[in-house]
């Protein structure tokens, strides 16, 4: 008789965990997914070339239910390497897809077979965790991402009754290197303050598509429209606005927030999602987009069209008003910490002839970084210092965090809690506190989620010990 290991080299699937079970090992996978190329027509007569999940763009939705184990197969038909990193799940370091934790890459032509326990519930996402260097084809360049929903035993938590559901992803296409200040102040809602190089697009979707050359969103008046929107760019922070209507914010990174607010703008950093309810009471054909003329005009954005109504789409700018994760969470302070982290991060600039700028974490860049050391069981307070112009959009693997407090370069402090994310997005100067409880034993990634912060030293591990 076969053993497991076995079966699965004679089938020629790798393993991402060696304690799969032989029932995990022997069953019909729950999902498959293909990485393979894919031509886009993102507008008429407007293609681009990229890697894709099934073809598509986004990859297939999964929906998955909390604390039920899945297994899904990933066969790497490109020409590189690659891994998927499935973004908010509290899973095992082999299955979170990240080379650094001690995830397997997939190599071309190879199958590899994730297996793990979903949890949370609430919108996650899955995409590469490959890094992409100079090669502005890879890594989270290309259209490797998709929604990934975890149902719990109700339902979406945060939901409510609502008439309709989309989901939304934001991508930027055809980058290439540009002079930050001279390009990007104008064109990025990153508003950067520091000279250098940077990444700049061609176009932008929500989707598969610019503005308008795609299918409508189609809506009755009346509807309660829930909206699923995430940012897959590699590098864009986006502020998006729907003119007429506001944006109901019911969770963040799939996490429901402790005081859902109105809003009439949308601040969506690189890697998180929004889950907002927009009741549609304002008929007729309307554009949901950014904010920035320029993006739109790039193609970053989707027609709302109302039933029987008809016209060019219309586009209001909003009014004014600064994005405040202050308003969605607690007013009273978090838990006290067991320890308090501190973690400083700056641009140093090219180093050893490169001509990208390089990362620091309390003065060292990845790979040559000592770990921050935390002890299972305990709660740690990560104390984010940004010491740049840049804004960045901080991600945390296989853990959730809370925001206990924002202070900026002013001398203002917000104090707060409740609010659980798995990214935050640090202003240039701001330091941000965030909580998180070591319980969930194993090799766990933070780093900057702007792909090319990511890939010149912005990186550490957290390692369990004790």
């Amino acid at each position: 008789m076969l053993s497991r290991r076995q079966f699965l080299q004679t089938a020629g699937c790798s393993l991402a965990a060696s304690a799969l079970p032989l029932w995990a090992a022997l069953r019909k996978p729950d999902h498959t997914l293909h990485i393979e190329p894919c031509t886009l027509e993102i507008a008429p007569g407007v293609t681009v070339r990229t890697t894709a999940y099934n073809g598509q763009v986004p990859g297939p939705v999964l929906r998955l239910r909390e604390g039920v184990p899945v297994t899904i197969d990933v066969t790497n038909a490109s020409a590189n390497p690659d891994i998927v990193h499935w973004h908010g799940l509290a899973i095992d370091s082999l299955n979170d897809g990240a080379m650094e934790e001690g995830s397997p890459m997939i190599a071309p032509g190879e199958l590899l077979r994730y297996f793990f326990t979903p949890k949370p519930a609430g919108t996650r996402w899955y995409h590469t965790h490959a890094g992409a260097g100079s090669d502005l084809s890879k890594g989270t360049y290309s259209g490797q991402f998709g929604f990934l929903l975890v149902e719990g035993k109700n339902g979406f938590a945060a939901e409510g009754a609502y008439d309709q559901e989309i989901f939304l992803a934001i991508h930027h296409w055809e980058p290439h290197f540009v002079p930050m200040v001279e390009t990007m102040r104008a064109a990025s809602a990153n508003a950067p303050l520091t000279a250098g190089s940077d990444v700049g697009y061609k176009h932008a979707t929500i989707n598969a598509h610019t503005l308008g050359a795609g299918e409508p969103v189609r809506v009755k008046q009346g509807q309660r429209v829930l909206m699923h929107i995430l940012n897959a760019s590699a590098t864009e922070n986006v502020e998006l606005a729907l003119p007429g209507h506001s944006f109901k914010v019911l969770a963040m990174d799939g996490n429901p927030v402790p005081r859902p607010r109105l809003v009439e703008r949308l601040s969506v950093a690189v890697a998180e999602r929004v889950d907002a309810m927009v009741e549609m009471n304002a008929p007729g054909v309307w554009v949901l987009g950014s904010t920035l003329e320029g993006s739109r005009q790039m193609g970053l954005g989707v027609v709302v069209e109302y039933a029987g109504s008809k016209g060019e789409p219309a586009w209001r700018d909003p009014a004014p008003a600064q994005w405040d994760y202050a308003q969605f969470a607690n007013t009273d302070a978090a838990a006290e910490p067991d320890e308090t982290v501190t973690l400083t991060f700056r641009d140093i600039g090219p180093v050893n002839g490169s001509q990208f700028d390089w990362w620091t974490i309390n003065n060292q860049s990845w790979p040559k970084i000592d770990p921050v050391k935390v002890q299972a069981g305990k709660r740690y307070r990560l104390l984010l210092q940004n010491g740049s112009g840049d804004q960045h959009p901080i991600h945390l693997h296989r853990h959730t965090f809370e925001v206990a407090e924002i202070r900026s370069p002013s001398g203002r402090r917000q104090i707060m809690s409740g609010l659980r994310k798995d990214v935050i997005n640090v202003m240039p100067l701001d330091t941000v506190a965030v909580d998180f409880v070591a319980d969930n034993p194993g090799d766990t990634l933070w780093h900057c989620h702007q792909q090319l912060h990511m890939d010149f030293g912005f990186m550490q591990l957290i390692k369990y010990v004790g």
